[in-house]
């Protein structure tokens, strides 16, 4: 593996995407610190530094998986690239449901369509979520995750409307822009764009998770000695629960499928046997992202029409990470969307005509409706198996949190399980394959001595070439530019 990662530079067009990608992930980052015009940055700096002492929020935790923390400090991402991803499932299922979509999906050109309707559907959820976040900032006490910060001066000194206008504008323009780098690391970087982009925002929360673990194992260890002990313990797990995430997200049944021989001119084509594929966990990370998001939606509702009332503050209580009820609801929810995701994008109708079509059969079972009941009831039973699997993720960080003491809104807990592990362990092994397959196309080594990385191979090539070495020197040379910009600002500031 040490040799492979050694024979990445010694490609030019993986080094050159590689490279590239880097730019684009340390663009994105600095976006997120840049505050949003109008906002007093030093309240936000006084209110995440108690924030990060008391541990933070469980809410909190979850909004920097799509936000990267943009949206605690107010930055020009604060939106995030969550927008486009719900404009993407959206476009995703009306495509599976609508006929018509449908249709427009497997004409020449029809994705191009497609793509461009997922664009404007996301401006307008980024004109809609940048409405309330800038509602929100003017008045940050009416929001769970910004609990406090009024204490520590007035955030937005003039909210007037141009303010108002001003903000709206620049968050969509924020998205917009993480929309766009995302597309162009998928085009010539290396990996899924709009995935990196996510995993990268999860990772920003690792320093400070490593420091919550050395405050409350090492240095709040007076009087139980046992305590170090026990974050040895939980690296220990995290190895454990990071090899069976592995395991299990790569895990399929492999349906064989008989190819009839056909002789033409003097060829003859078919008479093997192939595999189809059917993964465990095909709903992936899906089921939770849907089952987090109506959680959350109770505690928003509560905060905005019944704050403070006994009931209000019991429901959210129970409806937020660490309550039971929130964890009951949202195994039950997992389960549906599990079930809901499998039904709409699988669809074995057509995979068995397709079968029929190109003379492949199943053995043992008969071509057409038959072929389309067995890949039914083989789904089923891997989905209900999925389901269990997802739903001991989503759980695993509040059993972790109880049994070393920390609270559920820990930082550190979010690396344990739930969507934060799910994608983090997805993306890896995707850019993982993808440099193998640069690798084997220059006779190298890949990760693995005997075999490949399990997974498709065909959808990870890029569709442009790789960036110039030109481009990357000019881009390295503004990315080194903005980093000593920010550094003398930050020196300045601390001067002073």
């Amino acid at each position: 593996m040490i040799s492979a990662f050694r024979n990445t530079w010694k490609v030019p067009e993986l080094r050159d995407r590689i490279l590239f990608t880097l730019a684009m992930i340390i663009i994105v980052r600095l976006g997120v610190h840049i505050t949003l015009p109008g906002v007093d940055g030093s309240v936000i700096e006084r209110w995440m530094e108690h924030a990060s002492k008391d541990g933070g929020n469980a809410f909190g935790a979850m909004l920097t998986i799509f936000a990267g923390g943009g949206l605690q400090q107010a930055g020009i991402f604060a939106l995030g690239i969550m927008p486009y991803i719900s404009a993407s499932i959206m476009v995703q299922l009306m495509t599976a449901v609508v006929p018509k979509l449908a249709r427009l999906a497997r004409e020449d050109g029809g994705r191009q369509k497609i793509t461009q309707y997922t664009r404007y559907i996301t401006i307008a959820i980024a004109l809609v979520q940048g409405f309330f976040v800038t509602r929100t900032l003017a008045n940050p006490s009416t929001m769970f995750y910004m609990q406090g910060i009024d204490q520590y001066g007035q955030l937005v000194p003039n909210p007037d409307m141009l303010w108002k206008i001003t903000t709206v504008i620049t968050l969509v323009a924020g998205t917009l822009l993480l929309m766009w780098i995302g597309d162009q690391m998928t085009e010539r970087g290396i990996g899924n764009g709009t995935s990196i982009i996510i995993t990268v925002n999860i990772i920003s929360a690792l320093p400070g998770a490593l420091v919550q673990t050395w405050r409350h194992f090492v240095v709040g260890s007076e009087g139980n000695p046992y305590r170090p002990v026990m974050m040895v313990v939980m690296i220990a797990m995290l190895l454990l629960v990071i090899a069976g995430t592995i395991a299990i997200t790569q895990a399929q049944r492999r349906i064989a499928v008989q190819y009839a021989k056909r002789v033409v001119g003097r060829k003859q084509f078919g008479g093997q046997t192939q595999y189809l594929p059917l993964k465990v966990n095909y709903a992936g990370v899906m089921p939770i992202i849907f089952a987090t998001a109506i959680l959350s939606l109770p505690a928003m509702m509560i905060t905005w029409f019944a704050k403070g009332a006994p009931w209000a503050v019991k429901l959210q209580t129970e409806l937020q990470p660490g309550g039971t009820w929130y964890y009951i609801l949202g195994g039950l929810f997992i389960f549906f969307f599990s079930y809901f995701w499998v039904a709409t994008m699988f669809q074995p109708s057509q995979i068995s005509e397709d079968l029929k079509r190109n003379g492949g059969y199943i053995p043992g079972v008969r071509p057409g409706k038959p072929t389309a009941d067995f890949l039914d009831f083989t789904m089923t039973r891997l989905t209900f198996a999925g389901a269990i699997f997802l739903t001991l993720i989503f759980v695993l960080p509040a059993a972790i949190g109880h049994l070393v003491e920390l609270p559920p809104g820990s930082m550190v807990l979010q690396f344990f399980g739930g969507t934060s592990l799910l994608i983090l362990v997805g993306v890896v092994l995707d850019i993982m394959r993808q440099v193998e397959t640069h690798l084997l196309q220059r006779h190298y080594d890949g990760f693995l001595r005997k075999g490949k990385l399990k997974g498709r191979y065909d959808r990870l090539a890029q569709t442009g070439n790789a960036a110039s070495s030109t481009a990357l020197v000019y881009l390295w040379a503004v990315v080194g530019l903005i980093i000593v910009v920010a550094a003398a600002a930050w020196i300045y500031k601390a001067g002073h």
